[in-house]
């Protein structure tokens, strides 16, 4: 590995190590802000609908609460505004501009405005030609990762930010704080749902 690669791999280990303490305070801090009363910090009111909308659709209520009900476009807006450098906010805002002129030319209506079926045909069409996110090998993404586009970083946001909350991790995913004895054989019905930790 040459040094300059070395260097660049400490650097990115060091920035996320530096940067987990502000983006749980950004989780926290969406847990405590009401829904009737949210103003986006760094999104349009357009772009906070365009986000809500894409949340809302790919992690719906069901018979667990949905992105919505977790605060997740609240804390993607304050991820933005908080964590994204000047420029990374002016990629993200073309690329949002981008995403909503493509559902209108694919369906005649900005994202937010579509049925629920246009929803979700325009984000299988979406899911299926953007890029995709390199294997990990120890929790670091392996060789040069190609841009991935609005959609898939979104998706990835509103992922991290739905289950990395604690009304999810609590009451949804199987939760022990300290987990019992090891067993390496039991029938994967006897697992239940996936842990949270």
């Amino acid at each position: 590995m040459e040094r300059r690669e070395a260097l660049k791999k400490s650097f990115l280990v060091a920035g996320s190590a530096a940067l987990a303490p502000s983006l749980l305070s950004i989780l926290q801090s969406c847990k405590e802000q009401s829904r009737l009363n949210w103003k986006p910090e760094f999104l349009s009111i357009k772009q906070a609908e365009l986000v809500s909308s894409l949340v809302d659709t790919i992690l719906p209520k069901t018979t667990t609460p949905g992105a919505l009900d977790m605060k997740v476009d609240m804390f993607i807006d304050q991820v933005f505004g908080k964590v994204y450098s000047e420029e990374g906010k002016k990629a993200m805002v073309i690329e949002m501009e981008a995403f909503d002129a493509r559902s209108t030319e694919k369906f005649g209506d900005r994202f937010a405005e579509l049925s629920s079926e246009n929803k979700t045909a325009f984000l299988k069409e979406e899911e299926a030609n953007c890029g995709k996110f390199n294997g990990k090998i120890w929790g670091t993404a392996a060789g040069e990762q190609d841009p991935v586009g609005f959609y898939r970083t979104l998706k990835s946001m509103a992922l991290w930010g739905y289950f990395s909350s604690e009304e999810i991790g609590l009451n949804v995913l199987n939760y022990d704080p300290v987990p019992g004895p090891y067993q390496g054989c039991i029938p994967l019905a006897d697992v239940g749902n996936t842990w949270s930790l």
